[in-house]
């Protein structure tokens, strides 16, 4: 659960997807501005309201009793803020409202990043969430909308894709620029 939302000066795991993507848009600029502290974002809806209501009582449902560990790597500027984990796995919560969960992209570049700050496997623990979910945070969790979604270790793409990537962007917050 996220406690600090203030995200200038770190790139974190669920920034990703943004990292690896094109750094010549204007949504890039946008969050780029707030890594620098130039600019804010408040913004939240009911599914991110909800999936943060519900992140805990996912965990106890699961027997999952460490979480909300945050991990710097100053050196790149990442904080990766992870949900749950025991120690071998760590456990990401993603809640979803489709009947059939899918690991997109995004996702599966977050938990390398998880996977790589903390050395340890990862899951996926995908519930389902119901309509009357978003109207009570109280509602009990019901397991049977859970689904495992084990992300196995790619240390290429971590070495070859991401670290080239997030190496200069951790440069351009420490100077204090956008990234050339």
């Amino acid at each position: 659960m996220i406690k600090d939302h203030d995200r200038s000066g770190w790139i974190g795991a669920s920034d990703t997807h943004i990292v690896m993507g094109s750094w010549q848009t204007a949504g890039f600029r946008r969050w780029f501005a707030i890594k620098l502290g130039l600019a804010t974002n408040t913004y939240t809806n009911r599914y991110m309201q909800t999936g943060t209501h519900f992140e805990h009582k996912i965990l106890d449902a699961l027997g999952i009793k460490r979480r909300d560990r945050q991990i710097r790597i100053k050196k790149l500027r990442l904080r990766v803020n992870l949900d749950g984990e025991d120690r071998a796995v760590v456990h990401e919560i993603k809640t979803h409202k489709s009947p059939k969960f899918k690991v997109t992209r995004a996702y599966w570049q977050q938990a390398q990043v998880e996977m790589f700050a903390t050395g340890k496997q990862l899951v996926i623990d995908a519930y389902r969430l119901l309509p009357e979910d978003y109207e009570n945070y109280f509602r009990e969790i019901n397991l049977g909308r859970h689904t495992e979604h084990p992300v196995p270790y790619d240390a290429a793409w971590i070495e070859q894709c991401f670290l080239p990537r997030v190496r200069v962007l951790a440069d351009a917050i420490k100077k204090g620029v956008f990234p050339e």
